[in-house]
Protein backbone atom coordinates (compact mmCIF):
# COMPACT_ATOMS: atom_id res chain seq x y z
CA UNK A 1 0.00 0.00 0.00
CA UNK A 2 1.26 3.46 -0.91
CA UNK A 3 0.93 5.33 2.37
CA UNK A 4 1.18 9.13 1.96
CA UNK A 5 2.92 11.47 4.37
CA UNK A 6 -0.03 13.85 4.17
CA UNK A 7 -3.12 14.44 2.05
CA UNK A 8 -6.30 16.50 1.80
CA UNK A 9 -9.52 14.98 3.17
CA UNK A 10 -12.31 17.48 2.55
CA UNK A 11 -15.88 16.31 2.99
CA UNK A 12 -19.17 17.72 4.26
CA UNK A 13 -20.41 21.28 4.56
CA UNK A 14 -18.32 23.94 6.27
CA UNK A 15 -19.78 25.60 9.38
CA UNK A 16 -17.82 28.34 11.16
CA UNK A 17 -18.48 30.59 14.15
CA UNK A 18 -18.10 33.72 11.99
CA UNK A 19 -18.48 34.77 8.37
CA UNK A 20 -15.53 34.38 6.00
CA UNK A 21 -14.99 38.15 5.99
CA UNK A 22 -14.24 38.06 9.72
CA UNK A 23 -11.40 35.57 9.24
CA UNK A 24 -10.12 37.42 6.19
CA UNK A 25 -9.87 40.58 8.30
CA UNK A 26 -8.01 38.74 11.08
CA UNK A 27 -5.59 37.20 8.58
CA UNK A 28 -5.03 40.62 7.01
CA UNK A 29 -4.05 41.93 10.44
CA UNK A 30 -1.66 39.01 10.97
CA UNK A 31 -0.11 39.46 7.53
CA UNK A 32 0.46 43.14 8.28
CA UNK A 33 2.37 42.14 11.42
CA UNK A 34 4.28 39.51 9.44
CA UNK A 35 5.23 42.08 6.81
CA UNK A 36 6.41 44.50 9.47
CA UNK A 37 8.60 41.77 11.01
CA UNK A 38 9.84 40.45 7.65
CA UNK A 39 8.17 37.06 8.19
CA UNK A 40 7.42 35.02 5.07
CA UNK A 41 5.49 32.19 6.73
CA UNK A 42 3.95 32.00 10.19
CA UNK A 43 3.54 28.59 11.91
CA UNK A 44 0.94 28.97 14.66
CA UNK A 45 0.60 26.04 17.06
CA UNK A 46 -1.60 27.12 19.99
CA UNK A 47 -5.30 26.32 20.31
CA UNK A 48 -6.20 29.97 20.74
CA UNK A 49 -4.35 31.34 17.71
CA UNK A 50 -5.40 28.52 15.39
CA UNK A 51 -9.02 29.03 16.49
CA UNK A 52 -8.76 32.82 16.20
CA UNK A 53 -7.38 32.88 12.67
CA UNK A 54 -9.14 29.81 11.23
CA UNK A 55 -12.13 28.88 13.41
CA UNK A 56 -10.79 25.36 14.09
CA UNK A 57 -10.39 24.44 17.77
CA UNK A 58 -8.33 21.28 17.94
CA UNK A 59 -8.28 18.44 20.46
CA UNK A 60 -4.59 17.61 20.83
CA UNK A 61 -4.57 14.32 22.75
CA UNK A 62 -0.76 14.36 22.43
CA UNK A 63 -0.69 15.25 18.73
CA UNK A 64 0.59 18.55 17.29
CA UNK A 65 -1.57 20.87 15.18
CA UNK A 66 -0.78 24.02 13.25
CA UNK A 67 -2.04 26.86 11.12
CA UNK A 68 0.43 27.98 8.46
CA UNK A 69 -0.09 31.49 7.11
CA UNK A 70 1.83 32.90 4.16
CA UNK A 71 1.24 35.93 1.98
CA UNK A 72 -1.37 34.02 -0.02
CA UNK A 73 -2.26 30.86 1.93
CA UNK A 74 -3.91 29.89 5.22
CA UNK A 75 -3.68 26.15 5.88
CA UNK A 76 -4.59 24.19 8.99
CA UNK A 77 -2.50 21.07 9.65
CA UNK A 78 -4.40 18.30 11.43
CA UNK A 79 -3.99 14.65 12.38
CA UNK A 80 -5.54 11.75 10.48
CA UNK A 81 -7.57 10.72 13.52
CA UNK A 82 -9.79 13.78 12.95
CA UNK A 83 -10.62 12.91 9.32
CA UNK A 84 -12.67 15.68 7.67
CA UNK A 85 -13.79 17.53 10.82
CA UNK A 86 -10.94 20.10 10.84
CA UNK A 87 -11.69 21.09 7.24
CA UNK A 88 -15.39 21.47 7.97
CA UNK A 89 -14.55 23.78 10.87
CA UNK A 90 -11.77 25.92 9.40
CA UNK A 91 -11.45 28.90 7.11
CA UNK A 92 -8.96 28.27 4.32
CA UNK A 93 -7.23 25.06 3.29
CA UNK A 94 -6.59 21.97 5.42
CA UNK A 95 -3.91 19.28 5.17
CA UNK A 96 -4.13 16.00 7.06
CA UNK A 97 -0.85 14.39 8.13
CA UNK A 98 -0.50 10.65 8.69
CA UNK A 99 1.26 8.73 11.43
CA UNK A 100 2.84 6.11 9.16
CA UNK A 101 6.19 7.84 9.73
CA UNK A 102 7.33 10.09 12.54
CA UNK A 103 7.29 13.84 11.87
CA UNK A 104 4.91 13.78 8.92
CA UNK A 105 3.42 16.77 10.73
CA UNK A 106 6.50 18.79 9.87
CA UNK A 107 6.61 17.45 6.33
CA UNK A 108 3.06 18.72 5.85
CA UNK A 109 4.06 22.14 7.20
CA UNK A 110 7.12 22.17 4.95
CA UNK A 111 4.91 21.62 1.91
CA UNK A 112 3.37 25.05 2.61
CA UNK A 113 6.33 27.05 3.95
CA UNK A 114 9.23 25.72 1.89
CA UNK A 115 12.81 25.81 3.18
CA UNK A 116 15.12 28.64 4.09
CA UNK A 117 12.58 31.39 4.77
CA UNK A 118 11.98 33.73 7.70
CA UNK A 119 9.54 31.81 9.91
CA UNK A 120 7.24 33.20 12.54
CA UNK A 121 6.35 31.04 15.55
CA UNK A 122 4.78 31.26 19.01
CA UNK A 123 7.55 31.52 21.56
CA UNK A 124 5.18 31.04 24.48
CA UNK A 125 3.77 27.79 23.08
CA UNK A 126 6.28 25.91 20.90
CA UNK A 127 8.19 23.34 22.98
CA UNK A 128 11.95 22.98 22.79
CA UNK A 129 11.52 19.62 21.06
CA UNK A 130 9.19 21.05 18.40
CA UNK A 131 11.40 24.09 17.93
CA UNK A 132 14.33 21.80 17.15
CA UNK A 133 12.20 19.92 14.63
CA UNK A 134 11.10 23.20 13.04
CA UNK A 135 14.74 24.09 12.51
CA UNK A 136 15.56 20.61 11.17
CA UNK A 137 12.71 20.47 8.65
CA UNK A 138 12.12 24.10 7.62
CA UNK A 139 15.75 25.25 7.85
CA UNK A 140 14.64 28.81 8.59
CA UNK A 141 16.80 31.73 7.61
CA UNK A 142 15.56 33.53 10.73
CA UNK A 143 12.94 32.74 13.38
CA UNK A 144 10.69 35.51 14.72
CA UNK A 145 8.43 35.22 17.77
CA UNK A 146 4.98 36.38 16.63
CA UNK A 147 3.15 35.58 19.89
CA UNK A 148 3.20 39.19 21.20
CA UNK A 149 1.80 40.56 17.93
CA UNK A 150 -0.99 37.99 17.80
CA UNK A 151 -1.91 38.70 21.43
CA UNK A 152 -2.16 42.44 20.75
CA UNK A 153 -4.44 41.74 17.81
CA UNK A 154 -6.69 39.40 19.82
CA UNK A 155 -7.08 42.03 22.58
CA UNK A 156 -9.10 44.25 20.22
CA UNK A 157 -12.47 42.61 19.49
CA UNK A 158 -14.51 42.99 16.33
CA UNK A 159 -18.24 43.70 16.42
CA UNK A 160 -18.88 40.02 15.59
CA UNK A 161 -16.71 38.89 18.51
CA UNK A 162 -18.43 41.26 20.93
CA UNK A 163 -21.81 39.91 19.82
CA UNK A 164 -20.68 36.33 20.51
CA UNK A 165 -19.14 37.28 23.86
CA UNK A 166 -22.40 39.01 24.81
CA UNK A 167 -24.30 35.80 24.08
CA UNK A 168 -21.79 33.98 26.28
CA UNK A 169 -22.38 36.38 29.18
CA UNK A 170 -26.12 35.85 28.84
CA UNK A 171 -25.64 32.07 28.84
CA UNK A 172 -23.58 32.42 32.03
CA UNK A 173 -26.51 34.29 33.59
CA UNK A 174 -28.75 31.31 32.75
CA UNK A 175 -26.29 29.02 34.50
CA UNK A 176 -26.17 31.31 37.52
CA UNK A 177 -29.92 31.23 37.98
CA UNK A 178 -29.97 27.43 37.59
CA UNK A 179 -27.31 27.16 40.29
CA UNK A 180 -29.23 29.47 42.62
CA UNK A 181 -32.36 27.36 42.12
CA UNK A 182 -30.42 24.18 43.01
CA UNK A 183 -28.95 25.50 46.28
CA UNK A 184 -30.37 24.08 49.50
CA UNK A 185 -29.05 22.52 52.69
CA UNK A 186 -27.72 18.98 52.25
CA UNK A 187 -27.10 19.19 48.50
CA UNK A 188 -23.59 18.33 47.29
CA UNK A 189 -21.38 20.84 45.49
CA UNK A 190 -21.23 18.54 42.46
CA UNK A 191 -25.02 18.35 42.17
CA UNK A 192 -25.33 22.13 42.12
CA UNK A 193 -22.48 22.43 39.62
CA UNK A 194 -24.11 19.93 37.25
CA UNK A 195 -27.38 21.88 37.31
CA UNK A 196 -25.56 25.00 36.15
CA UNK A 197 -23.52 23.22 33.51
CA UNK A 198 -26.52 21.42 32.03
CA UNK A 199 -28.55 24.62 31.85
CA UNK A 200 -25.74 26.43 30.04
CA UNK A 201 -25.10 23.66 27.52
CA UNK A 202 -28.79 23.49 26.66
CA UNK A 203 -28.91 27.28 26.26
CA UNK A 204 -25.83 27.26 24.01
CA UNK A 205 -27.42 24.56 21.83
CA UNK A 206 -30.60 26.65 21.61
CA UNK A 207 -28.76 29.81 20.58
CA UNK A 208 -26.16 28.15 18.35
CA UNK A 209 -27.73 25.03 16.77
CA UNK A 210 -24.87 24.58 14.27
CA UNK A 211 -22.01 24.84 16.77
CA UNK A 212 -19.85 22.15 18.31
CA UNK A 213 -20.43 21.72 22.06
CA UNK A 214 -17.45 21.26 24.34
CA UNK A 215 -15.68 22.42 27.48
CA UNK A 216 -18.48 24.36 29.27
CA UNK A 217 -17.99 23.93 33.00
CA UNK A 218 -18.89 25.12 36.52
CA UNK A 219 -16.82 25.54 39.64
CA UNK A 220 -19.15 25.68 42.64
CA UNK A 221 -17.47 25.83 46.03
CA UNK A 222 -18.69 25.98 49.62
CA UNK A 223 -17.17 26.73 53.01
CA UNK A 224 -13.40 26.36 53.15
CA UNK A 225 -13.38 25.35 49.47
CA UNK A 226 -14.14 28.96 48.52
CA UNK A 227 -10.63 30.10 49.53
CA UNK A 228 -9.23 29.68 46.01
CA UNK A 229 -10.73 31.06 42.83
CA UNK A 230 -10.11 27.88 40.81
CA UNK A 231 -10.72 25.18 43.41
CA UNK A 232 -12.31 22.03 41.91
CA UNK A 233 -15.81 20.89 42.79
CA UNK A 234 -16.16 18.35 45.63
CA UNK A 235 -18.95 16.21 47.08
CA UNK A 236 -19.19 18.34 50.24
CA UNK A 237 -22.81 18.91 51.33
CA UNK A 238 -24.04 22.45 51.90
CA UNK A 239 -24.81 23.60 55.43
CA UNK A 240 -26.82 26.56 56.69
CA UNK A 241 -24.63 29.66 56.98
CA UNK A 242 -22.09 28.39 54.40
CA UNK A 243 -20.34 30.89 52.18
CA UNK A 244 -20.63 29.82 48.52
CA UNK A 245 -18.78 30.69 45.33
CA UNK A 246 -20.67 30.43 42.03
CA UNK A 247 -18.48 30.22 38.91
CA UNK A 248 -20.13 29.66 35.49
CA UNK A 249 -17.98 29.25 32.37
CA UNK A 250 -19.81 28.72 29.09
CA UNK A 251 -17.63 27.92 26.08
CA UNK A 252 -18.94 28.84 22.63
CA UNK A 253 -16.69 28.01 19.65
CA UNK A 254 -13.57 28.58 21.72
CA UNK A 255 -14.89 31.79 23.28
CA UNK A 256 -14.94 31.81 27.07
CA UNK A 257 -17.11 33.95 29.31
CA UNK A 258 -17.63 33.90 33.06
CA UNK A 259 -20.04 34.73 35.85
CA UNK A 260 -18.79 34.61 39.45
CA UNK A 261 -20.75 35.46 42.57
CA UNK A 262 -20.60 35.16 46.36
CA UNK A 263 -23.66 33.57 48.01
CA UNK A 264 -24.64 32.27 51.45
CA UNK A 265 -26.93 29.40 52.43
CA UNK A 266 -29.91 30.63 54.46
CA UNK A 267 -28.19 33.36 56.45
CA UNK A 268 -25.04 35.45 56.64
CA UNK A 269 -23.34 36.44 59.89
CA UNK A 270 -22.41 40.06 60.63
CA UNK A 271 -18.64 39.64 60.11
CA UNK A 272 -19.12 37.95 56.75
CA UNK A 273 -21.69 40.52 55.66
CA UNK A 274 -19.26 43.35 56.38
CA UNK A 275 -16.52 41.81 54.24
CA UNK A 276 -18.97 40.88 51.49
CA UNK A 277 -20.33 44.42 51.31
CA UNK A 278 -16.79 45.81 51.19
CA UNK A 279 -15.93 43.53 48.27
CA UNK A 280 -19.15 44.51 46.48
CA UNK A 281 -18.26 48.17 46.99
CA UNK A 282 -14.78 47.54 45.53
CA UNK A 283 -16.41 45.75 42.61
CA UNK A 284 -18.67 48.70 41.87
CA UNK A 285 -15.81 51.16 42.30
CA UNK A 286 -13.61 49.10 40.00
CA UNK A 287 -16.26 48.96 37.29
CA UNK A 288 -16.58 52.76 37.43
CA UNK A 289 -12.85 53.03 36.62
CA UNK A 290 -13.03 50.97 33.41
CA UNK A 291 -13.17 53.45 30.55
CA UNK A 292 -11.10 54.32 27.47
CA UNK A 293 -7.80 55.92 28.41
CA UNK A 294 -7.53 54.19 31.78
CA UNK A 295 -4.28 52.33 32.38
CA UNK A 296 -4.51 48.79 33.81
CA UNK A 297 -1.86 49.44 36.47
CA UNK A 298 -3.53 52.68 37.57
CA UNK A 299 -6.95 51.00 37.91
CA UNK A 300 -5.24 48.35 40.03
CA UNK A 301 -3.62 50.92 42.31
CA UNK A 302 -6.94 52.71 42.80
CA UNK A 303 -8.66 49.50 43.97
CA UNK A 304 -5.63 48.64 46.11
CA UNK A 305 -6.04 51.99 47.87
CA UNK A 306 -9.76 51.33 48.33
CA UNK A 307 -9.03 48.04 50.11
CA UNK A 308 -6.08 49.45 52.06
CA UNK A 309 -8.30 52.15 53.59
CA UNK A 310 -10.52 49.35 54.91
CA UNK A 311 -7.55 47.25 56.09
CA UNK A 312 -8.46 44.47 53.64
CA UNK A 313 -5.71 44.71 51.00
CA UNK A 314 -3.70 41.91 52.63
CA UNK A 315 -6.55 39.50 51.79
CA UNK A 316 -6.38 40.13 48.03
CA UNK A 317 -4.89 37.10 46.23
CA UNK A 318 -4.66 38.01 42.50
CA UNK A 319 -5.36 40.73 39.91
CA UNK A 320 -8.69 42.46 39.50
CA UNK A 321 -9.64 41.38 35.98
CA UNK A 322 -8.55 40.13 32.57
CA UNK A 323 -9.38 40.06 28.90
CA UNK A 324 -12.01 37.85 27.28
CA UNK A 325 -12.15 36.20 23.87
CA UNK A 326 -10.54 33.04 22.48
CA UNK A 327 -9.12 31.81 25.76
CA UNK A 328 -9.95 29.56 28.68
CA UNK A 329 -8.28 27.63 31.48
CA UNK A 330 -7.48 24.95 28.88
CA UNK A 331 -5.46 27.28 26.70
CA UNK A 332 -4.44 30.84 26.07
CA UNK A 333 -4.36 34.09 28.00
CA UNK A 334 -4.09 37.66 26.79
CA UNK A 335 -1.59 38.62 29.45
CA UNK A 336 -1.24 42.16 28.10
CA UNK A 337 -4.76 43.02 29.24
CA UNK A 338 -4.92 42.22 32.94
CA UNK A 339 -5.67 44.49 35.88
CA UNK A 340 -2.35 44.13 37.70
CA UNK A 341 0.36 46.43 39.00
CA UNK A 342 2.82 45.40 36.26
CA UNK A 343 0.51 45.85 33.24
CA UNK A 344 0.56 49.33 31.71
CA UNK A 345 -1.83 48.69 28.80
CA UNK A 346 -4.25 51.56 28.16
CA UNK A 347 -7.89 50.53 27.74
CA UNK A 348 -9.30 51.21 24.27
CA UNK A 349 -12.74 50.82 22.66
CA UNK A 350 -13.31 47.23 21.55
CA UNK A 351 -11.46 45.66 24.46
CA UNK A 352 -13.41 43.30 26.72
CA UNK A 353 -12.34 42.97 30.34
CA UNK A 354 -13.67 41.67 33.65
CA UNK A 355 -13.86 43.32 37.04
CA UNK A 356 -13.46 40.61 39.68
CA UNK A 357 -12.06 41.65 43.07
CA UNK A 358 -11.61 38.74 45.49
CA UNK A 359 -10.84 38.70 49.19
CA UNK A 360 -9.83 35.48 50.97
CA UNK A 361 -10.18 35.58 54.77
CA UNK A 362 -8.22 32.73 56.39
CA UNK A 363 -9.89 30.04 58.45
CA UNK A 364 -10.22 31.01 62.11
CA UNK A 365 -10.84 34.70 61.45
CA UNK A 366 -14.32 36.29 61.53
CA UNK A 367 -15.91 36.07 58.07
CA UNK A 368 -13.58 33.32 56.86
CA UNK A 369 -13.96 32.35 53.21
CA UNK A 370 -13.48 33.62 49.68
CA UNK A 371 -15.53 36.56 48.39
CA UNK A 372 -15.67 37.38 44.68
CA UNK A 373 -17.94 39.22 42.28
CA UNK A 374 -17.30 39.17 38.53
CA UNK A 375 -18.82 41.16 35.67
CA UNK A 376 -17.71 41.47 32.03
CA UNK A 377 -17.45 44.93 30.49
CA UNK A 378 -16.98 46.04 26.89
CA UNK A 379 -14.95 49.23 26.57
CA UNK A 380 -16.79 51.74 24.37
CA UNK A 381 -16.02 55.22 23.02
CA UNK A 382 -17.85 56.80 25.97
CA UNK A 383 -17.09 54.39 28.82
CA UNK A 384 -17.95 50.72 29.32
CA UNK A 385 -20.99 48.50 28.84
CA UNK A 386 -21.64 45.82 31.44
CA UNK A 387 -22.91 42.70 29.64
CA UNK A 388 -23.40 40.62 32.82
CA UNK A 389 -26.98 40.50 34.09
CA UNK A 390 -27.08 38.18 37.13
CA UNK A 391 -27.45 40.30 40.33
CA UNK A 392 -24.64 40.55 42.88
CA UNK A 393 -24.70 41.22 46.60
CA UNK A 394 -26.61 40.10 49.72
CA UNK A 395 -30.07 41.26 48.62
CA UNK A 396 -30.30 38.49 46.00
CA UNK A 397 -27.68 35.95 46.99
CA UNK A 398 -28.59 34.78 50.48
CA UNK A 399 -30.43 31.65 49.34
Amino acid sequence: MDRPEFYRFHQGDRVLPFEAQEYDARLAGLRASMDEAGVAACVLTSMHNIAYYSGFLYCSFGRPYALVVTETESVTISAGIDAGQPWRRCHGDNITYTDWARNNYWRAILSVTGEGRTIGYEGDHLTLVQRDLLEDFLKPLVMVDMAPATMRQRMHKSAAEIALITHGAQVADVGGHAIRDAIREGVREIDVAMAGRDAMELEIARRFPDAEYRDTWVWFQSGLNTDGAHNPVTSRRLQRGDILSLNCFPMISGYYTALERTLFVGEVDDASLKIWEANVAAHEYGMSLLKPGARCSEVTQEINAFFAMRELLQYRTFGYGHSFGVLSHYYGREAGLELREDIDTVLEPGMVISMEPMLTIPEGLPGAGGYREHDILVITEEGAENITGYPYGPAFNVV
